[in-house]
């Protein structure tokens, strides 16, 4: 069986080029304020390039860069300023905080109509009740990527390794709502391998380099790998890889994303969605 490597790169850069568009149209540019705190250097790469992209796409970028040491109180208040700015449609707090900080109270503080992570309680109810919300980036792209590949999603049965509030939790209820059968598998679960054989979709967000093998995908599989980790060679250089074994499963798998080039680049391009989404409900034009 040959593998068709789904290609999340091209999908979001025309994607962006979509974006960017709509966007040329608008009277008043969209707005997404990063808030950065601390100086870990893969969020540091991370924020430059959200920057850069939001840039591209013609919107306005406004970047929040806080030292380690800041309060609790302190990134609080500048929460509450973007909320009230009327040039920010979107906010986005760069995690993981450092360790004194409380990641939840801050992501409560946000405005759940410029919460563009989709992280707030209220987004997350929203999309648990199959209401119009922002829905997290990561599941958001995955969900785009799994509609162009595969069509129709309704009947099949998905299974998604990891439960966390980033991933595992909204991409089931994104499946959920296109009809498919969803199993969500985790630490605790027993005879992990069976359970991920018997998936037409495999979703591996646990986090965890090369955890699924390859005889762990039902022949004919379409799979989506989310874990970005990385791994020194033996020649010293560190490269990125996902949660599956990209060479056993080739061969196995009918589609699968690569790490890189898969689902990392829809992240940002629906990071941009959302904001545009965000904008256009605040100027009373619907979604986008």
């Amino acid at each position: 069986m040959e593998t068709r490597i789904i290609d999340g790169k091209a999908f979001a850069a025309a994607m962006t080029a979509r974006i960017a568009a709509e966007v040329a149209t608008m009277d008043v540019k969209p707005g997404l304020a990063v808030v950065l705190v601390g100086d870990d250097p893969a969020s540091a790469v991370y924020v430059r390039m959200k920057g850069r992209t939001t840039l591209a796409a013609g919107m306005d970028s406004f970047t929040h860069k806080l030292p380690a040491a800041t309060m609790q109180t302190e990134l609080i208040a500048l929460v509450r300023t973007l909320n009230a700015d009327p040039a920010v449609d979107g906010i986005l707090v760069q995690l993981p905080l450092p360790a004194h900080l409380d990641a939840a109270a801050v992501i409560a503080a946000i405005d759940p109509d410029k919460d563009v992570d989709g992280l707030t309680v209220v987004n997350a109810g929203r999309l648990a009740a199959g209401l119009p919300g922002l829905v997290p980036c990561t599941p958001l792209g995955c969900s785009l990527l799994l509609r162009d590949a595969l069509g129709e999603l309704a009947g099949r049965h998905a299974v998604v390794i990891g439960r966390s509030n980033l991933v595992g939790r909204p991409m089931a209820q994104l499946l959920l709502a296109a009809d498919c059968t969803v199993t969500i598998a985790h630490s605790r679960s027993r005879d992990l391998p069976e359970i991920c054989r018997q998936a037409d979709i495999l979703i591996a967000a646990a986090g965890r380099a090369e955890l699924v093998r390859g005889d762990w995908i039902r022949r004919g599989a379409t799979v989506i790998d989310v874990g970005t980790n990385r791994r020194v060679g033996a020649d010293g250089k560190s490269r990125l890889i996902g949660d599956v074994a990209f060479d056993e499963a080739l061969g196995r798998a009918g589609m699968i994303t690569p790490v890189p080039g898969g689902v990392g680049p829809m992240t940002i391009a629906c990071l941009l969605r959302n904001t545009l989404t965000a904008a256009r409900l605040r100027a009373g034009l619907g979604g986008s």
